[in-house]
Order: structure tokens, then sequence, then C-alpha cells
């Protein structure tokens, strides 16, 4: 298949994530690979739930009226069946097939065919893990910004953070895509006076995890919140960070900064920590 000329300068590439379930990993390997293209414009939609050849079809017909002249469009695939990803790489669209290309090699080294399971990664494939998963979502909605301090000895792991450095997202990400029991705890103006960590979560020092930003970063999403006030303004958000990183130091708590990282970035250096023996 020959390829169109490059773009024109400015205009998006379509690219479409495919999938036979939520489309979850598609989107999440798909944008990894865009991401390798920071100066390219991209266009981007998630079509979860291919789960039959008509619907695949339908969907090849709606990708290939987005080829034109000058624009390729790119499709990441993760659809198990292999009907149905047959007839989706009937596409005129670049075809990237996250899952089939893979699966062959696994099946080779193990000698072992595949049940091709649409729902074994995220769906409830694994009822065990999955009733797990929701346990954990509600455990973090529960301990979330310390609305309890009960049962802090079941977490698995104890975010604290001066506030709006991104304890929520974080924890709800933990649990939901790793079944983890995280609360957090937000450090507040009196837990500033000293070193010492909020007396809740002082028995669970070596549970905890903290994290961290930039003043700059900081001032501007408290902003956003409250404009004008002290709460969002650079000396005090200043001075917050270095007492919370003074804290940290003091009882060896590890640290990330949200300032640039993604939640999908800050849980994964989360959880490096916590395998090297902080779980």
């Amino acid at each position: 298949m020959s390829l169109p000329p490059p773009p024109a300068s400015g205009e998006p590439t379509p690219a479409f994530f495919l999938a036979g379930g939520t489309g979850i990993s598609a989107e999440t390997l798909g944008n990894m690979i865009l991401g390798q293209f920071p100066g390219v414009p991209f266009h981007t939609r998630k079509i979860p739930f291919i789960t039959t050849v008509e619907r695949a079809r339908e969907v090849v017909a709606m990708m290939d009226a987005a080829r034109t002249g000058s624009v390729q469009p790119l499709v990441f695939s993760t659809v198990a069946d292999e009907a149905v990803r047959s007839a989706l790489q009937q596409t005129e669209c670049a075809f990237i097939d996250l899952f089939g290309s893979h699966l062959d090699t696994v099946e080779r080294v193990l000698h072992v065919n595949a049940a091709h399971n649409v729902g074994s990664v995220h769906g409830v494939g694994d009822q065990g893990r999955y009733e797990a998963r929701m346990k954990a979502v509600d455990y973090a909605m529960e301990h979330d910004d310390a609305q309890s301090v009960k049962a802090l000895d079941q977490a698995d792991l104890i975010l604290i953070a001066p506030s709006r450095c991104g304890k929520t997202p974080t924890s709800m990400y933990l649990a939901l895509q790793q079944g983890l029991k995280v609360a957090n705890y937000p450090l507040v103006e009196e837990d500033f006076e000293s070193s010492e960590l909020p007396a809740p979560i002082r028995p669970y020092a070596g549970k905890c995890f903290g994290i961290l930003s930039t003043p700059a970063r900081l001032s501007q999403v408290r902003g956003e919140r409250r404009p004008g006030s002290r709460y969002a303004s650079l000396p005090q958000v200043t001075y917050e960070l270095r007492r919370a990183e003074a804290m940290y130091a003091m009882h060896r708590i590890p640290s990330v900064s949200s300032a640039s990282m993604s939640v999908e970035e800050m849980a994964a250096v989360i959880l490096q920590s916590m395998d090297n023996g902080r779980r």
C-alpha cells in the first residue's frame, strides 16, 4: 500500500484506538507511541467494544473515510478475536496490531494456544482481582483527604502532600488499576509547624509516600481554585513545599514531584518504591 505525501503543515493526523474491551490498553500504548512525535498534531479517537465482524466493518468504513490524499490515519488495535481482527485489518489506514503480532510469539514459546479472552485484562475475567479492585476504590474514597483516619492499619499505602499536589487522582488510579488500598492525608498549616508527622499517620510512617511539586506549578493549580488568595500565593506554596520536603527527609519517606509527571508515571515510581521494600 503506497503512502500519501506528508500532511500539510498543522493538519492533524487521525489516530484510532480500537479494542474489543474498554480500550484502555490500546489508548495507553497508542499514546505512548504518538508521544514520541511531539511536533506532530494528532486527532485521536477511541472505539471500544468492537466484538463482531459487522461492527468491525462499520469501523473500517469510518476510518477509511478519514483517509485523504494528504493524511494517512493511524490505527492502534488490541482486538483479540481473530475474525474481528482480520476484518479490521482490511482498512486502508496504517494498521498497528498491538495484540496479535505478539500473541503468536508467546504461543510459540509456551506451546499453548491463547484463549483470546476479551475481558481478561480490564474486565471481570478474574473475579477475585476485580472484587479486590472495587474494594480498594471504596477504601480510597472513604480515606480521601483524611475524611476518615480509621483502618489506616489496613492501608497498603498512605499518600501525604500539601493541598493540590495530586493525592486524590493518584490514590484512585492505584486503587482501580492495582487494587491497592490507598489513603491520602493532606498536610495543613499546623502540620508545618514541626517536622513531625501528623499524629494520625505517625504510627504508619513505613507506609507513607510523599508528593511534592514546584512552587510555580502549585501556585498555578491553587490559583485556578482560589485566585488571588494567600492559599495560592507563591510565598505560601514555597513555604509549604519546603516544610513538606523537610518532613519527608526527617522520616525517610520517599517522594515524587507531580509538577511534570502524569498520574501513570507517578504511580509507576510509587510502585517501584513499594517493590523495593516499602510494601
